[in-house]
């Protein structure tokens, strides 16, 4: 998956959990939870609705590594299983 597809991918699953967010104007390097003015709650729906949607597990301690969208998008593409050669 690409970075643009995974932002995509990202932007689509806060849409789902904050739906009155405005995700044209995000910041991509501040933090998700200022930016779009999401409790903790959301974050972590937001994080489950990933991880289905990708079929990972992302642990909890690997949360701070996803605060910002552009932190996010590296996190998930490191998770990416690499297809074999």
């Amino acid at each position: 998956m690409s970075d643009a597809e995974m932002r995509s991918l990202v932007l689509e699953a806060i849409g789902e959990v904050a739906p009155e967010a405005d995700l044209a104007d995000v910041d991509a390097s501040g933090d998700l939870g200022d930016e779009l003015d999401l409790d903790s709650m959301d974050l972590l729906n937001i994080t489950a609705d990933l991880e289905e949607r990708l079929g990972i597990s992302i642990p909890e301690r690997d949360y701070p590594k996803m605060r910002t969208l552009d932190d996010t998008v590296a996190y998930l593409l490191g998770r990416q299983p690499v297809p074999p050669a």
